[in-house]
């Protein structure tokens, strides 16, 4: 057991290093840095009062009303962090597994006395490592840039953090599949935001459509379809919620996601295992 977990603790570190050698972690954090700043400027050249007084209350006053107005504050920030953040992320590392299975790093690390199920285990890890620290960095640089503008330390907007790195690997799971199947970091990642702004947005909203179809058997396929994809949508709607709430209401999108993850990395090992390089 020791050497299978240090096998993948070697595999992902090797894949974290690799995004540093290709400026993909440090392109990533560069934006992320220029976020913060840009918001600590914003944040800085407002005063508390004026802010209030804008809204019609008395800062000194309303703790409450100011906590209400942060947090529309934050879900404004949260909901293109998500967007923006996902698309980022699978743009990074969608070429991780292809560079992988080039002639010679593939051979190369075959060599070595590693099980190839260990590998994909090792990859997933590094690629979703990566996305964590520069999500995690700039959800917690703005935590801490509204903390001590407006003294307000809510620690819901900090579930941000591991709901968007959730759905990254869930897109990631699909993207390393991609890469093995096809060796092709486009198709990969062109599927990835297929599903991400268009598949997952349109079935949530599935039941709207409904009455346009006639076809009963064309609406269960829909709601197969539903439960099988991973749905990114939401996602994001209980990431805003929990940010701002601090709650879930409905897990079935969580469960679901994760069970594709599962099964995705499961064949990816299956597949992965029968290939010969």
């Amino acid at each position: 057991m020791n050497d299978i977990m240090r096998n993948i603790y070697l595999i992902t570190i090797l894949t974290l290093r690799e995004t540093f050698s290709r400026k993909i972690f440090i392109a990533f954090f560069a934006i992320s840095t220029l976020s913060l700043i840009t918001m600590g400027i914003i944040l800085a050249s407002v005063d508390v009062e004026s802010f209030m007084s804008f809204f019609g209350q008395k800062a000194q006053n309303n703790e409450i009303i100011l906590s209400e107005i942060l947090s529309g504050l934050k879900l404004m920030i949260v909901s293109p962090l998500f967007g923006f953040g996902l698309f980022l992320s699978i743009f990074s590392v969608s070429s991780l597994v292809p560079n992988m299975l080039e002639k010679g790093n593939i051979d190369l690390l075959l060599s070595k006395p590693v099980a190839r199920y260990q590998i994909i285990i090792g990859k997933f890890l590094g690629g979703t490592l990566v996305v964590f620290i520069n999500i995690a960095y700039l959800v917690i640089g703005m935590w801490i840039l509204f903390g001590i503008k407006f003294g307000i330390w809510e620690t819901a907007f900090l579930y941000s953090i591991p709901m968007i790195t959730f759905t990254f690997a869930v897109l990631y799971s699909l993207i390393i599949i991609v890469g093995i199947l096809t060796k092709s970091s486009i198709l990969a990642m062109m599927l990835s935001y297929i599903i991400f702004i268009i598949i997952s947005p349109i079935l949530a909203f599935r039941e709207n459509f409904y009455p346009l179809i006639d076809s009963k058997a064309t609406e269960i396929i829909i709601d197969v379809l539903y439960y099988i994809v991973p749905k990114t949508s939401e996602l994001g709607t209980q990431m805003s919620d929990l940010s701002i709430s601090g709650g879930i209401d409905d897990f079935q999108p969580i469960l679901t996601s994760l069970a594709f993850m599962i099964l995705i990395l499961y064949f990816s090992i299956i597949i992965f295992n029968k290939k010969d390089y």
